[in-house]
């Protein structure tokens, strides 16, 4: 049967870029951003590629999702752009996977990554999942245990690295920077990360059958606290949701799809108050 690797791939984790105007579309260093973006994603397909995989799909899991310049991407390769989409980071991962691999992510909100944060800046404060913290991997994780996919590697800087293999101990990560404070860093040369990012890639899609997917206990509940008391104010309007104070929310499933789609769904209705 042939293998299929997933890749998703974030912005805020690529070596040299600690701003908001490296990430933001209306940032002056935008452009060259995109540059280093995909070509960190060019590194982890050819790493794909040469650990085995049959076939590569990449998903534009930043912001707006279309940040990946396709003229400049491995052409074999196919590209998720463009949103929202469902399952969001993860959009178009299903058991025909063998492994997921997630370049250049960020740590959890409050986390002191560079720009850390949880789906959004504007609207999130924390995310638990069955009552820990949990950043964009921890809940991606979660969609790729839905169909029996493990995460077999994680690039960003050195808060996001460690936040990975704690969740997942035998995860392979590549710290393309150093974290020292939420807008400065100390990073490797992009030559230097893509080849670590390649290797890495590499090293994880030959390693997958040694990794598990992370398995969060059932019925599952996902907690969202916001930035404003107006979001949870909207928030718990929706059937099902549960106000537990001020600012937090909470939604629980026997399927952790359902639940992760609600709190998806909420963080999109709290930028109506925002």
């Amino acid at each position: 049967m042939a293998f299929k690797a997933y890749i998703s791939v974030d912005m805020e984790g690529v070596s040299g870029l600690v701003h908001r105007d490296h990430v933001g579309r209306d940032g002056k260093d935008y452009e060259f951003s995109r540059r280093l973006m995909t070509l960190e994603a060019n590194a982890s397909i050819e790493g794909a590629f040469d650990g085995g995989a049959d076939e590569v799909v990449v998903n534009d899991s930043h912001g707006t999702q279309r940040n990946l310049l396709p003229e400049f991407l491995d052409p074999r390769a196919q590209v998720i752009t463009g949103s929202p989409k469902p399952q969001s980071m993860m959009a178009g991962l299903d058991d025909s996977f063998g492994a997921v691999l997630c370049v250049g992510y960020h740590a959890r909100a409050g986390s002191q990554g560079i720009l850390d944060h949880t789906i959004s800046s504007q609207a999130v404060y924390d995310i638990k999942i069955n009552g820990d913290s949990q950043g964009e991997m921890g809940l991606n994780a979660g969609i790729a245990a839905y169909y029996g996919v493990p995460i077999v590697l994680l690039t960003g800087d050195s808060t996001a690295t460690a936040q990975a293999v704690e969740l997942v101990p035998e995860i392979e990560v590549a710290t393309v920077k150093e974290s020292l404070t939420r807008y400065a860093a100390k990073n490797l040369s992009p030559s230097a990360s893509q080849e670590l990012i390649r290797r890495q890639s590499k090293l994880a899609v030959e390693r997958r059958e040694e990794i598990a997917p992370v398995q969060y206990e059932m019925p599952v509940t996902l907690t969202l606290q916001f930035m404003f008391s107006a979001m949870a104010d909207v928030a718990e309007l929706v059937p099902g949701v549960q106000r537990l104070d001020p600012l937090t929310v909470s939604f629980t499933s026997s399927d952790y799809l359902e639940a992760f789609h609600c709190i998806r769904a909420l963080i999109l209705m709290a930028g109506a108050v925002a």
